[in-house]
């Protein structure tokens, strides 16, 4: 598989951050194969890099003591070409910036913000590292889903701010739906999730990872220790589940849908 094409605005990294960094490593090497990388302690804190089949696909970091109330989460990174003006202009477009741009050593610039519903969103600014290496294949990221209590107000942030090119997929009162691009070229998408997250629960990305077989990667998920969220179930996009790792971390598999039997 060719190095996925990572344009501006678009999903370009991973990572997780987690409570406990050798069950999570253990967990998604026995799921999805991958094998590991730490960096340097000094310069990038330990943080851990994964690995499918010899190439990068997403990131594991130690979460500090001072977030110990926060529960683990995966995070997706947008890339921009300038995160300095990405910050302005999340700021001014209703977004919080939680996390100032900052140089990560021979690497590029991150930041981390929230979006106009509250949800959290990394950005990227290629260095040496320039995203993830494999995607939408098993074991790799297919999938980036933003669960949006306030639709609109998500589909213009990141417009006005990632400079998305968006398309309208689906605009019924069932289901409102926006893809940053459009069809097989899409890459990632909006939801109006306004009738089904609990009001306890924020606006928030989700990540899908490829899987050969939905129901077998279930049963070797919770083998390993994670609790299924949503029952698999077929859909126009595959055969999709959801979990938690076993410290909590909410992922999401989608079978392709033409390994379905």
């Amino acid at each position: 598989m060719p190095k996925p094409e990572i344009t501006p605005g678009a999903p370009c990294w991973i990572d997780l951050m987690t409570s406990d960094t050798e069950r999570a490593k253990t967990f998604y090497s026995a799921l999805f194969g991958w094998t590991y990388e730490a960096g340097d302690e000094e310069l990038y804190g330990g943080y851990i890099t994964a690995f499918k089949d010899g190439n990068m696909v997403a990131g594991i970091m130690q979460k500090q003591e001072d977030m110990a109330q926060m529960p683990d989460v995966w995070s997706t990174y947008l890339r921009t070409d300038d995160i300095n003006a990405t910050a302005e202009a999340a700021a001014a477009n209703g977004g919080q910036v939680f996390l100032e741009p900052m140089e990560v050593p021979e690497q590029g610039h991150m930041a981390m913000f929230g979006d106009a519903t509250g949800a959290p969103v990394g950005a990227w600014q290629f260095g040496r590292h320039q995203g993830y290496e494999a995607a939408a294949e098993p074991g790799t990221p297919v999938w980036h889903e933003l669960h949006a209590k306030d639709y609109d107000p998500a589909v213009a942030f990141y417009q006005k701010v990632f400079g998305w090119e968006t398309d309208v997929m689906s605009d019924t009162p069932e289901f409102r739906y926006t893809t940053l691009g459009a069809g097989d070229d899409a890459k990632a998408g909006i939801m109006d999730a306004s009738a089904f997250l609990p009001e306890q629960v924020p606006s928030n990305w989700q990540i899908y990872f490829g899987v050969d077989d939905a129901d077998a990667t279930i049963e070797s998920a919770l083998a390993l220790g994670a609790t299924l969220i949503e029952p698999a179930q077929d859909t126009p996009f595959g055969r999709m589940a959801t979990l938690a790792d076993p410290t909590g971390a909410i992922f999401k598999i989608n079978q392709d849908p033409g390994q379905a039997d």
